[in-house]
């Protein structure tokens, strides 16, 4: 290319140039209040005309030479551009920067300039029009919903000089100011940090042009009058980069002439004054016009050579300098692209000062600040709009990041399971948070928990909340146990919403005629019936091909309109959050309103909802509403199952759950990011956090990031189901387990005396018994064993207690590894934080890196019978399993409604391999007794009743929790509400889950 010194330099002396004839200018952008549309094209420019008359850098007159190198600088910045852009879009198809021009006014000079420009380089470009006497806070407003707007990359300013206050300016994100107009980028510029900001196109165009002429700028007197602001500070900076010595003057200096007479090169930054002659400036002084508005195409003078004598041109520098805000655009998109790529994260850890003894579990909670919950996200790259705050220290983060971050690797996937545990819990909950703890805050690896959300039921109950404990929980610990942001009181609702529509149908349809149903169903509006979408559905489900509601023959709107449900066959149950032993069994309809019709009901706790089930499966808004609609609520009485789609409560359910689909953001105590999202019981439903919150947090931690999540109960159970429902349905690969253990659990199932809540533990517990571990560790074993059936790595991570003597733990670590463990680890992080689990967090790097031969346990496709069998034989070591005559009438039924190729979630106690619990260590030769059969159609899988009792899974639900009120309790009646004293005994012995006690004298403290 060409660098000849283009017409826009013209030395003094040389003859004026003929006048050109008048530009076509683009209609006035006409004042609108939102901003155009984002796909460039005409639809973002409000009166868009183009040129008629030639491209719309080209100006000259009749008879003025036309040299090769007119706009060959521009162009080739326009072309590199372009290039750039593409090799960008190589990799991300996808991608295409938009410029955003907030425009106050009708001048519209530059725009064809700007849309020519932009359409050349490949960019899309968009305006907001304001009416030319727009406010500053108006400006503002727009300019605050363009930072925003994560589709916009660039961001600049048409508006009058007036406008151009500082605090117009500052309101720009100084990431998208691509003018460089702001103090941040400013700054930056005067430090030397060009490469990290963007420099001014005006003054990058000057200097340019002046290079490019082959003019030294080193020890020239540079003159810049009538500058103001930005463009001012640019200039005088750039120039003495180059080693000029810069002089600044205003048009009423009184050295004015002075100045013009020493000057080798006159920049003029506003129009020069009629009364300023031009004999004043010296014959062969480059001059330079870099108007302020030059960008927006607002001259302040009509004729500019006609003032200066024909011995100044602004065209080309105009063209250039819109050509460096097209090149500072693409190097925004690039910036922006680099972020959204893996990076380790620039987290702020919080510091933890341990105390010994380890204070309550609340009391460490509340000594530590948390960080704001929109920096943890910055931290973690979220994007602002990527987020919706609740108060200080919780966040939902919406689901656009998974398209955003579509073309991410994932990270490692690291399940926490545990042996067969006491009645106390053995403490994987800590283990998660004091693992990601260490590999974040003390290794520097990228690292996120995914935990289930508590029930209020167990967290008044006797189990407490479930953030962890000791020096390894989640804060603040009262958000976390205490509603959240509400994902548990919408799965009430909606629950509740469709257990109504279940008997008020029943009542509507025992009460009226076909014909009365029908016009209730399908009503008149504005004398037009018309089926509404979900009413199609149900058409083609009857095989019903009609679509006019006028041409429905009696029989088909009979068929339409009655689901004849069968009120013997209801399952779906009213849900509450909240113990309460007396609506375990209720009798609904009592009301003369409701015309004689009553019958028995219950309620359940609300975590034992289908809802709960289908939110923590389900992978997308779209995806949750199929399943919603597939629920199965009762059978019709001609065996045929009835669904929410059926009664057509779908769309009402998934509204009441579009916010509970984002998982929730909170962090642990030293400052590492966490996921808190659904909470689906271990027993009846899967028990593990959600799948959206495990595939977010996979993007967001980067291939060499960890995603560490919890799975309910034994590895026998929460395990099992993780491997063969969630990853059935998630589609994600997991790479380690770490199966997590303790001694005294294992002192347990080595022939240790019972341990119950609420009493003391016996001395064969808090003294060494190296007999009872050894014979214990045969669970630890077969635990083991479960894991490597489906192919993945194990670390055993020992959660030591204080009374756990060296040779106990040694004995531990020494037979899992024996047993075929990657590794075993003892962890303190209970007492000390992260830093306790560090040697863990490392063998997990180090287990993460060998490669996981994941597969399932058994064949989809498999009959019903034959996956429950697999399950029983080859995970809990049974012989054989046994059927109830009902549990293998439902299986039939369910074989014969379609539901036979659905995975089997077991409903077993927790407190045994077998369905005895009282049986200990590796029970075998045993039967399984199956005593009934239930179905999750919505959430997608089986689950049979393991136990020779055939009590309802609801009913052991509405059980497993429940309420004590203690008399000593000093205060008012509804505070002495007061959890079982389980921790008060077992507290001081070390780290476990159970923090009932501690939850509980805070929330007692605090109601009083």
């Amino acid at each position: 290319m060409s660098a000849r010194l283009p017409l826009v330099l013209r030395q003094l002396g040389r003859p004026p140039r003929p006048p050109g004839p008048p530009r076509r200018l683009r209609e006035p952008c006409r004042a609108a209040s939102g901003s155009g549309s984002q796909s460039g094209g005409q639809e973002g420019l409000s009166g868009q005309q183009r040129p008629q008359d030639g491209p719309a850098w080209s100006s000259q007159g009749p008879g003025s030479p036309a040299p090769p190198a007119r706009d060959s600088i521009a162009r080739e910045v326009i072309q590199n551009s372009k290039e750039v852009l593409h090799l960008l879009q190589e990799k991300n198809p996808a991608f295409k920067p938009v410029l955003a021009i907030i425009q106050a006014g009708d001048e519209n000079l530059m725009q064809e300039i700007n849309q020519n420009l932009a359409e050349e380089a490949g960019l899309n470009i968009t305006h907001v029009c304001l009416p030319p006497d727009s406010s500053e806070d108006e400006i503002i407003d727009e300019i605050l919903k363009m930072n925003e707007d994560t589709r916009v990359h660039g961001l600049a300013l048409q508006i009058s000089e007036d406008l151009f206050s500082s605090k117009v300016l500052n309101a720009l994100n100084p990431e998208k100011d691509v003018d460089g107009v702001t103090d941040v980028n400013l700054g930056k510029l005067v430090r030397g940090d060009a490469h990290e900001c963007f420099v001014s196109p005006v003054a990058r165009a000057v200097i340019e042009l002046l290079e490019k002429s082959g003019a030294s700028l080193d020890g020239k007197k540079i003159l810049v009058v009538g500058a103001h602001g930005s463009l001012d500070a640019a200039l005088q900076c750039l120039f003495q980069r180059r080693g000029s010595m810069t002089m600044n003057s205003q048009w009423k200096t009184p050295q004015l002439q002075s100045k013009l007479h020493e000057a080798d090169i006159v920049i003029l930054g506003s129009p020069k004054p009629e009364e300023i002659p031009l004999t004043w400036i010296q014959p062969g002084t480059t001059v330079l016009n870099c108007f302020h508005d030059l960008l927006s195409g607002k001259l302040s003078c009509s004729s500019p050579r006609a003032h200066l004598n024909g011995l100044i041109a602004e065209d080309n520098l105009g063209l250039l300098a819109a050509a460096l805000r097209i090149q500072n655009m693409v190097s925004s998109g690039r910036r922006w692209l680099r972020e959204q790529q893996h990076r380790r994260w620039r987290l702020h850890s919080l510091k933890l000062q341990p105390l010994s003894p380890v204070p309550s579990d609340i009391e460490i909670s509340r000594a530590q600040t948390p960080k704001a919950v929109d920096i943890l996200a910055k931290e973690i790259g979220l994007l602002a709009d990527e987020i919706e705050i609740y108060g200080k220290s919780k966040a939902k983060v919406r689901l656009s990041l998974l398209e955003r971050l579509k073309d991410q690797a994932d990270g490692k996937y690291v399940l926490v399971a545990g042996i067969t545990p006491t009645p106390l819990g053995e403490g994987k909950s800590t283990v998660t948070i004091g693992l990601v703890q260490a590999l974040t805050a003390h290794l520097n690896v990228n690292s996120f928990a995914c935990l289930r959300q508590p029930s209020q039921g167990p967290t008044f109950g006797v189990k407490g909340g479930a953030a962890g404990g000791g020096y390894a929980q989640v804060i603040p610990m009262e958000e976390f146990n205490l509603h959240l942001t509400g994902d548990i009181h919408a799965i009430t609702a909606a629950n509740n919403l469709l257990a109504a529509a279940i008997d008020t149908r029943i009542l509507h349809e025992n009460t009226q005629t076909d014909k009365a149903l029908y016009n209730r169903l399908v009503p008149l509006v504005n004398g037009v019936r018309e089926f509404s979408e979900i009413q199609l559905a149900r058409l083609k489900k009857l095989g019903i091909n009609k679509t006019d509601p006028s041409m429905l023959t009696e029989e088909e709107m009979s068929k339409f309109a009655r689901l004849n449900i069968d009120p013997t066959t209801i399952t779906w149950q009213r849900v509450l959050d909240t113990n309460d032993r007396f609506l375990r069994k209720i009798t609904i309809g009592q009301a003369s309103t409701e015309k004689g019709y009553s019958r028995q009901a219950q309620f359940d706790i609300a975590v034992a909802s289908e809802i709960m089930a289908v939110l923590a499966l389900t992978d997308s808004l779209k995806d949750m509403k199929e399943r919603l609609g597939r629920m199965v609520v009762a059978s019709d009485k001609n065996g045929q199952p009835v669904t929410a789609e059926d009664l057509g409560v779908t769309g009402a359910l998934t509204v009441l759950m579009k916010d509970a689909i984002k998982p929730n953001l909170m962090q642990t105590l030293e400052g590492t990011p966490v996921f808190v999202h659904a909470g689906p019981f271990a027993n009846i439903a899967h028990g593990n956090s959600s799948v959206l919150a495990d595939k977010i947090a996979l993007k967001l931690v980067g291939e060499e990031g960890f995603v560490v999540t919890e799975a309910g109960f034994g590895a026998d159970i929460g395990m099992e189901k993780f491997f063969n429902i969630k990853c059935r349905a998630s589609g994600l690969v997991p790479n380690v387990v770490v199966l997590v253990a303790t001694v005294r659990a294992l002192k347990m199932h080595g022939g240790g005396p019972s341990v119950t809540a609420g009493v003391p533990l016996k001395k064969e517990y808090t003294e060494e018994n190296i007999q009872l571990v050894a014979d214990g560790c045969c669970n630890l074993q077969k635990q083991i064993q479960i894991a490597q059936l489906f192919g993945v790595p194990v670390v055993v991570a020992l959660n030591v207690f204080k009374t756990d003597t060296r040779a106990e733990i040694d004995l531990v670590c020494e037979l899992a590894k024996r047993a075929g463990a990657f590794d075993a680890v003892p962890c303190h992080h209970w007492s000390v934080g992260g830093k306790g689990s560090v040697d863990l967090a490392r063998a997990v790097r180090e287990a993460a890196n060998k490669r996981s031969r994941f597969r399932f346990l058994y064949d989809i496709q498999l009959p019903i019978v034959e996956k429950i069998r697999a399950i029983a034989q080859s995970v809990y070591g049974a012989k054989d399993i046994e059927l109830s005559p009902e549990a293998q009438s439902k299986i039939d039924r369910y074989t014969q409604q379609g539901f036979g190729n659905l995975p089997i979630c077991m409903a077993k106690t927790h407190l045994s391999l077998s369905h005895q619990p009282e049986r200990k260590g590796v029970p075998r030769d045993f039967i399984l007794p199956i005593s009934d059969v239930r179905a999750s159609i919505g959430a997608g899988f089986i689950y049979p009743l393991v136990g020779t009792e055939a009590r309802s899974a609801n009913d052991s639900v509405s059980m497993m929790c429940g309420c004590i009120w203690l008399s000593d309790v000093k205060g008012p009646p509804w505070s002495q509400l007061f959890c079982c004293c389980v921790t008060a005994v077992i507290r001081p012995l070390g780290p476990v889950t159970l923090v009932s006690v501690d939850f509980a004298v805070f929330l007692v403290s605090w109601l009083m």
